[in-house]
């Protein structure tokens, strides 16, 4: 039977089980053999990563022509307006080419969200707000692109869900595995 492991990727934890750097990897947490990840997520970003030892699904889900869509909670340096949400929402112009259409909105910072170590930078004369962003492409750093793009540079991303699967209550470096 395959498996799929749900993960709360921790910040600054390399979405993969090797490094000759000595830095935080999976194999810190999860000690389960012949798992690979579906996907990726960044270094300095957090929240849901699958991991199966089915390479289908390992392909549907990491694959952009699958159109997979993922949800974001990102906290960005100022404050959204209306223009900058309806450009992200139209797609923008990055140096790969334009992003496909994407579902936002502004949303109130996370109830429950654990604390990032270090923190976000503050900035006593800068706000910082929440969107909840909607993607269907994977494209190497993409979300950060994406509201740096529009003057809304990302100062913590999270990923809460990759399809139908949702990070729910885990903690960071918490995984669980479900059956599919």
């Amino acid at each position: 039977m395959p498996r799929l492991i749900l993960f709360n990727k921790p910040y600054q934890v390399l979405s993969q089980f090797t490094d000759d750097e000595g830095r935080q990897t999976l194999a810190d947490y999860i000690n389960i053999p012949a798992v690979y990840a579906a996907g990726r997520l960044d270094r300095d970003s957090e929240g849901l990563l699958l991991l199966t030892d089915d390479g289908k699904l390992q392909q549907r889900l990491s694959n952009p022509r699958y159109k997979i869509w993922k949800t974001y909670l990102v906290e960005v340096e100022g404050a959204p307006q209306a223009e900058q949400v309806s450009r992200l929402q139209q797609g923008v112009m990055l140096k790969d080419g334009p992003t496909l259409p994407a579902q936002i909105r502004t949303i109130d910072e996370p109830a429950n969200l654990w604390p990032r170590h270090p923190p976000v930078r503050f900035r006593k004369s800068i706000p910082t707000n929440w969107l909840e962003i909607k993607i269907r492409e994977g494209r190497n750093r993409q979300v950060r692109r994406m509201t740096a793009a529009v003057g809304l540079p990302t100062l913590r991303l999270i990923r809460i869900r990759i399809s139908e699967w949702e990070l729910r209550d885990l903690q960071p470096g918490e995984y669980k595995e479900i059956c599919l």
